[in-house]
């Protein structure tokens, strides 16, 4: 190739490339919606998006976990927000706090209910439930002695069985109606009650432990005690299960 041709070459890539820095800067953006007709500041399936009139991409398509904040009733542990506070059983609701109630609850709220390790983790950040002789401002211990004072623990959506076997995490049973395959010459199955809160599943506590947390045993899932949730960044809309 001549110096001349490589000279030429040249002047043509420096004028596109100026024509380009032309066409996408602040006085070319009106050229360069005619040039590009498919190109917009607004998302588009397969569409061109553009830079906006100050040369940034509108916040809507970036992510939006970017922006995310906790609510001002949970605190950033980790991944999550978690409540500062256990849930707030409304009269009505005190007693009823087993682990269906609970995990719908904080489904309902656009959460779900957090497992052991997450409260474990957040020992240091929330009050967790706590023993009476447990400090105070650090853990939520039970301060009035007009009925009685009881050591705390709090749920987790963590699950352990305290036997063998498929039926130690429950049954659909066999209902009244059930019937066999006639054309495989299955014989009617015998009916049986369900069980689906079983004794022997059942869902692991915790404690503040002196901001350490611990393990503090497991109850039935069918038992009440306290709970909190936790969200994800981005909270789901309460009430909207999509």
């Amino acid at each position: 190739m001549t110096s001349q041709r490589r000279t030429s070459l040249a002047a043509w890539a420096a004028l596109i490339l100026a024509l380009a820095a032309f066409v996408f800067s602040g006085a070319g953006q009106s050229i360069a919606a005619k040039m590009l007709p498919g190109a917009s500041v607004q998302p588009k399936k397969f569409g061109i998006l553009r830079l906006n009139a100050k040369k940034k991409f509108p916040a809507s398509v970036l992510p939006r976990s970017v922006f995310a904040r906790c609510s001002p009733e949970t605190v950033k542990i980790g991944t999550v927000c978690m409540m500062t506070n256990p849930y707030p059983l409304e009269k009505d609701e005190i007693g009823k706090n087993d682990y269906f109630f609970a995990t719908q609850k904080c489904a309902a709220l656009g959460g779900y209910l957090p497992t052991a390790a997450q409260l474990i983790g957040a020992a240091k950040r929330v009050k967790l439930a706590g023993r009476v002789d447990d400090n105070e401002v650090t853990a939520a211990t039970d301060i009035d002695p007009t009925d009685g004072l009881k050591d705390k623990r709090e749920m987790s959506a963590t699950l352990t069985t305290t036997a063998s076997g498929g039926r130690a995490a429950g049954s659909m049973g066999v209902s009244d109606v059930s019937r066999g395959d006639p054309k495989a010459g299955e014989p009617d199955p015998i009916p049986l009650p369900a069980d689906p809160s079983p004794e022997t599943l059942q869902y692991v506590t915790v404690y503040d432990n002196a901001n350490h947390g611990g393990f503090a045993g497991a109850k039935p899932v069918g038992q009440p005690e306290n709970f909190r949730c936790a969200f994800n960044f981005t909270q789901g809309h309460a009430g909207e299960l999509k």
